[in-house]
């Protein structure tokens, strides 16, 4: 594990140790997540260039949009073959931005497809070039279509992802402009014609999202929500059909009370293990 080495330096988010204003970094790292994964590669890909503003994208959609840094990297989840709502919403906000150097990681359980292809396109539209694109593989999160396998699988892909990482920061010390990473033909075709069918109805998804009677009204659901999606009504959560299926909600449960159609009760939970909650409070909308 890269544990507590991966750390993103302090920024100009505060001052200096001795009260000087701190000046703002050359590299900024955006993040969505909903389980951790990718707050755990943009925390690792900071400690591999010395250091990085690492921001939650949500943040941006509800505050003012931050200058221009030299570098600036894209960390997020691929929903359902594709980039997800959320991320799309944040690149509007960001397109006035022109980054000497613009990359992106696409986290996935698998199955890449045509993301970082898609994402380039939405930034050339922006104005922007993505100069490299990459995936990493990390155990799935999306527990309607199983747990995330065993424990051995998970360290297996925790060591490979930490070896792409340092292949992703060598990149962008360099600069290297390179083609984004993509899935075979096939995946490309068919899946991205999974993402356009199902895109438009995603929000509307939390209909099949219940409780049962572990709930304790504790509120942590609507806390990490990256789109404050979730209320809490008579005691229990209620979905405001604004969801973006990150699941952080149903991961992050302490009582594990919320469910998603019939087979979650029997599927394991996951979060990854070097990411606490505390780091996802700050993420939630």
């Amino acid at each position: 594990m890269i544990g507590a080495v991966l750390r993103a330096r302090a920024t100009a988010h505060g001052g200096s140790a001795k009260g000087r204003p701190e000046t703002v970094m050359a590299e900024s790292l955006y993040y969505h997540t909903g389980t951790g994964n990718s707050l755990w590669i943009a925390r690792g890909i900071a400690s591999g260039l010395g250091g990085a503003d690492v921001l939650p994208m949500s943040g941006v959609l509800n505050g003012p949009v931050p200058p221009d840094s030299g570098t600036v990297g894209l960390v997020f989840p691929v929903h359902m073959w594709g980039v997800p709502a959320l991320v799309i919403r944040f690149l509007e906000r960001m397109k006035d931005l022109r980054p000497d150097y613009l990359f992106a990681v696409a986290v996935n359980a698998g199955q890449v497809s045509n993301t970082l292809v898609q994402l380039k396109r939405i930034l050339a539209g922006n104005g922007q070039r993505l100069s490299s694109g990459f995936g990493i593989v990390m155990p799935s999160n999306y527990i309607p279509w199983g747990g995330p396998g065993p424990a051995e699988k998970r360290n297996r892909l925790f060591a490979g992802a930490e070896k792409k990482i340092s292949k992703i920061c060598d990149a962008v010390k360099n600069k290297s402009d390179m083609p984004v990473e993509k899935g075979p033909l096939w995946q490309r075709i068919f899946f991205t014609a999974l993402y356009r069918m199902s895109f438009s109805h995603v929000h509307e998804m939390d209909g099949k999202f219940w409780t049962d009677d572990k709930c304790n009204a504790c509120g942590i659901c609507a806390k990490v929500c990256p789109v404050s999606n979730i209320t809490l009504a008579d005691g229990r959560p209620a979905c405001n059909h604004g969801c973006l299926q990150c699941l952080a909600c149903l991961q992050w449960c302490p009582e594990e009370a919320i469910q998603y159609g019939k087979k979650t009760p029997a599927y394991e939970r996951y979060r990854h293990p070097e990411v606490q909650l505390k780091d996802m409070l700050r993420s939630g909308g």
